[in-house]
């Protein structure tokens, strides 16, 4: 069984050749971060990932997280290796200097994050969540708040969650009853709770739960939704912990996958009402809560990435050491699968997926940063523009294809891949929660559609298309045959992205519902082309290395040889893909309720 190996070599190529590493250092607040430090935060990070996560990743998988009376208990290992990652500074990574944290920019964070997704994506998930909240407070919070909550929660010490979804009310926040009444400096709530991740466990001494919740007089729908704090335990004037609030873990639920992440059902206020605090302004809740949903989103996307390379990992150590069948060259004697062709083809897809949808998350995470950081205001609002725009493909994509890549994976496997002891099924039943995880693919488009396309007239997305056919300027300069190849599959790519583009806008105000039917395959198709894009980019580097005489050749051969494969198999898709959204309405409506 093959461990998990952080692809250094790989995510390093991407920081300093696409993402524009370099310019992030330049950035006021980064500048102390070189190479060289960037260097050892990978190769610590990686072994923390393959040393310490990977080998509880299978075992937590089959213990799982268990409940019982009102408590939860992580798989064995989990509670050390968690105390490791707060001892190591992890959690701490990216948040800033005067509240314990170490300054550094998204950029960093982001191939560290993938590392812990790959090695262990259920553990995973609890820092995640801390970091949603801590995000949220840094931006809303009062100073009290900040004070008394911050330093613990960025250390690693106490951990967050977000509490939105209720039985009645998923996706549709409008529907939420949970209720908080007015008490002196505080609020008392009463309410339910489900599919909070990390809603009790005993990794950490205390959980910080942010919730979502109706005050008595507060408007109808979701203007009338704010924000509260609800410690688990809490918190005295002089920083230590007092007595258990009102919050009871009634059950953990049995899922598909994720396992040794235990996903609660809470309830606030069997007794008193659940002490909580206001976070920003009463009825503002939503609007606050969408800063942790931004950052998990863009999170959650990352977990397509890290499935899809810990899937490829073990396909290929499979590929290598499973004999079966002569080769087709004439050969007698079995061999290795992996020089069977269809073996290789499904290795191309994995790897070239993987390496596109890596590429993406980090050029956006290089925006992320400058859209923070940059001196000159236009510059910021650039690059939050490119940011909100592609949140959504990142997220959306990332973890659709997360799953197809972890599927792919057991199918190199054949039979042995359906069987659980060989660790591949997994990969796909915990890739599967990451399309659902903070708004499925649907709602994921229909923000690309309507809030990130047709409200602004599609002036983001115009944007994008001309930085699209700047890079495909360059392939046409650059031509041998695999550049010829890349070239004409990304140029036909852009344009189908243009024309559904147009028609979106065109189409939006006439007839919504015809958009938002082909919502989703415009996602793909954003997805597939923008990952593309990165990887023409990709191929053009390696051109220019091997031409200069840089590096090592066969690397970059391999650049170019995936971003070959890319263009023939991924890419070609996108002609289908403009016709289902242009076309592809009619079908969708075509029947009334009765006839389903």
């Amino acid at each position: 069984m093959s461990d998990y190996r952080a692809p250094i070599r790989d995510i390093q190529f991407v920081l300093k050749e696409l993402a524009g590493l370099d310019a992030v250092t330049e950035l006021p607040g980064c500048e102390e971060l070189s190479g060289d430090l960037l260097d050892q935060i990978l190769e610590q990070s990686a072994k923390f990932a393959g040393e310490v996560l990977a080998p509880l990743n299978q075992s937590g998988d089959v213990e799982g997280s268990v409940w019982e009376n009102g408590k939860v208990r992580t798989p064995k290992g989990f509670k050390e290796a968690y105390r490791q990652f707060v001892e190591g500074g992890w959690n701490a990574l990216a948040f800033p200097p005067e509240w314990g944290g170490q300054g550094l920019p998204k950029l960093v964070s982001t191939p560290v994050m993938e590392m812990w997704k790959s090695a262990n994506m259920s553990f995973s998930l609890c820092p995640l969540l801390t970091n949603g909240a801590v995000e949220a407070l840094l931006l809303r919070g009062s100073d009290e708040l900040k004070r008394a909550y911050l330093p613990k929660m960025v250390e690693g010490k106490w951990t967050g969650t977000m509490n939105l979804t209720e039985p009645q009310a998923g996706t549709d926040l409008a529907l939420l009853k949970t209720r908080a009444v007015r008490e002196g400096s505080h609020y008392r709530i009463s309410g339910q709770k489900i599919f909070i991740t990390f809603g009790e466990h005993d990794l950490a001494e205390n959980i910080v739960h942010l919730v979502l919740a109706r005050t008595p007089d507060a408007p109808e729908g979701v203007k009338g939704i704010s924000l509260f704090i609800v410690p688990k335990f809490l918190v005295n004037a002089d920083g230590t912990l007092g007595a258990r609030n009102d919050v009871a873990c009634t059950s953990i639920e049995h899922k598909l996958g994720i396992h040794a992440s235990p996903t609660a059902v809470l309830v606030f206020g069997e007794h008193q009402g659940a002490i909580s605090y206001l976070v920003g302004e009463e009825n503002r809740g939503l609007e606050y809560m969408f800063i942790m949903m931004n950052a998990a989103r863009f999170a959650v996307g990352l977990e397509g990435v890290a499935i899809a390379e810990r899937a490829y990992q073990k396909a290929l150590a499979y590929a290598k050491e499973r004999i079966q069948s002569p080769d087709l060259d004439g050969g007698r004697k079995p061999v290795a699968i992996i020089r069977h062709p269809d073996v290789r083809r499904m290795l191309m897809s994995m790897k070239a997926y993987t390496e596109a949808m890596r590429a993406l998350a980090y050029v956006v995470a290089a925006s992320i940063d400058i859209a923070h950081l940059h001196p000159d205001k236009a510059e910021r609002m650039k690059h939050r523009a490119f940011v909100d725009f592609m949140i959504p493909v990142v997220k959306g994509w990332s973890t659709e294809t997360g799953i197809e890549v972890a599927s792919t994976g057991i199918q190199v496997h054949g039979g042995m891949g359906f069987i659980e002891e060989t660790g591949a099924a997994q990969y796909l039943r915990d890739a599967r929660i990451a399309t659902i995880y903070e708004g499925t693919t649907g709602i994921q488009s229909n923000d690309l559609v309507g809030r990130k396309l047709a409200r602004e007239g599609g002036a983001t997305a115009k944007v994008v298309i001309e930085l699209m056919r700047a890079t495909d300027a360059e392939l046409a300069q650059a031509m041998d045959e695999d550049m010829a190849a890349i070239h004409a599959s990304f140029s036909a790519g852009v344009s189908a992205v243009a024309e559904c583009v147009e028609w979106i806008v065109k189409t939006y105000d006439a007839d919504i519902k015809a958009v938002h039917a082909g919502s989703v395959p415009f996602l793909k198709l954003m997805g597939v082309v923008a990952g593309g894009w990165q990887m023409a980019r990709a191929a053009l580097v390696a051109q220019s290395r091997i031409a200069a005489g840089e590096g090592d050749k066969s690397f970059y051969r391999a650049k170019i040889g995936t971003a070959r494969f890319y263009a023939d198999h991924v890419l070609s898709q996108a002609g289908g893909l403009r016709d289902t959204v242009v076309k592809g309405a009619a079908g969708v409506m075509a029947l009334a309720e009765e006839q389903f």
